[in-house]
């Protein structure tokens, strides 16, 4: 460009025309996302998302809940394997089943994508990850904002993050007061690494073992990179089930910090969750991170879930109910641990024994 031509938007890097096209062709997935409330209120590509909020009149007292959050360092994975309709997955489970702790249905979310420069076919398949996980999540994806940076990300960077609302009657609302001394911990399996630990993870395969993402591992029967893109469970449609068919009282989604940091966030201070290692053999990749960093035990577990993606704490006699709920829905679960008194515990949970092999 000659000095004596006029600066544009497009000569900075910012291709308006693309971020149109990205629109357009992530339309379809969006509308699969529909709920009742938003049916005729508008579509894509308006400044708001719109929720009839008239819905909420069947409610004595609703009770709004907000959750937000992004995949971290995973999209870097997604970005060197060239997969961008996964990760979309993972954002919805990370905001969603935060919603769902409290006992709040997912009601809809909105998603903040932020390129280097748009390419509008990738920009689309990742809302179509993120359309999927609100379908999975029986929420609606009313709106969101592509943002192109270039300058600040490179030509193929980008990063997602995700706002989520959800609605609990406040009779009905989970929290530490209904935990009591008695009650029984059930885990939820994950599918895997979920989306937290993926700065150490990247560290140890990459820098420690000098890995590709192509390389084929024997125990996962699969490349390193199908393993780590695999995508978050979503779980909120199977706790909320499990609300309706027996009494639950209290949920913990275990992300960031590991199971027992996790479980402590939903214990009182008046009692301990104890939870046993020796019921579950967490999944391959776990072991591999562990021995390929020579990562100690303490680290793993406050970094990564360890195979266990939800946890529902439910008083003895719901245990029943509660497996057969989640077995009907395919989720993998188990009794694996209980709530007592703190007595001498410094901590609100621990895990006890040595995993199952």
């Amino acid at each position: 460009m000659s000095e004596t031509t006029g600066a544009s938007y497009a000569a900075a890097g910012v291709d308006i025309e693309a971020g149109d096209r990205a629109v357009e062709l992530m339309k379809e997935w969006v509308k699969k996302t529909r709920r009742p409330e938003v049916e005729g209120l508008g579509g894509l590509g308006g400044f708001a998302g719109l929720f009839d909020a008239s819905a909420l009149k069947r409610y004595e007292r609703p009770l709004l809940a907000s959750a937000t959050d992004g995949v971290g360092t995973k999209v870097d994975l997604a970005r060197r394997m060239g997969v961008y309709d996964t990760i979309g997955r993972d954002l919805v489970g990370m905001v969603v089943d935060d919603l769902v702790v409290c006992g709040a249905e997912p009601l809809f979310m909105t998603d903040y994508i932020c390129v280097g420069k748009v390419h509008p076919e990738r920009v689309a398949a990742v809302v179509k990850g993120i359309a999927e996980g609100c379908v999975l999540a029986g929420c609606a994806l009313v709106g969101g904002e592509t943002a192109e940076h270039p300058g600040l990300l490179g030509p193929d960077e980008f990063d997602v993050a995700g706002a989520g609302t959800g609605v609990v009657e406040a009779d009905l609302m989970l929290g530490p007061d209904r935990i009591r001394k008695g009650d029984v911990v059930i885990a939820m399996a994950s599918s895997g690494l979920h989306s937290n630990g993926y700065s150490l993870v990247r560290h140890v395969v990459f820098d420690r073992a000098g890995w590709s993402l192509d390389r084929q591992v024997e125990e996962f029967g699969r490349t390193l990179g199908e393993e780590l893109l695999e995508p978050t469970r979503i779980y909120s449609l199977d706790c909320l089930a499990l609300t309706r068919t027996t009494e639950v009282h209290g949920f913990s989604h275990v992300t960031g910090g590991g199971l027992a940091n996790n479980l402590a966030r939903v214990v009182p201070d008046s009692l301990h969750a104890t939870v046993d290692r020796s019921t579950w053999t967490p999944g391959p990749v776990f072991d591999v991170v562990g021995t390929a960093g020579k990562v100690e035990r303490l680290e793993l577990e406050k970094t990564l879930n360890m195979g266990v993606g939800m946890i529902a704490i439910v008083p003895a006699d719901s245990v029943g109910a509660a497996l057969t709920t989640l077995a009907d829905r395919g989720v993998e679960a188990w009794v694996a641990g209980e709530i007592t008194d703190r007595g001498a515990h410094t901590t609100g949970a621990a895990l006890t024994g040595d995993y199952a092999r």
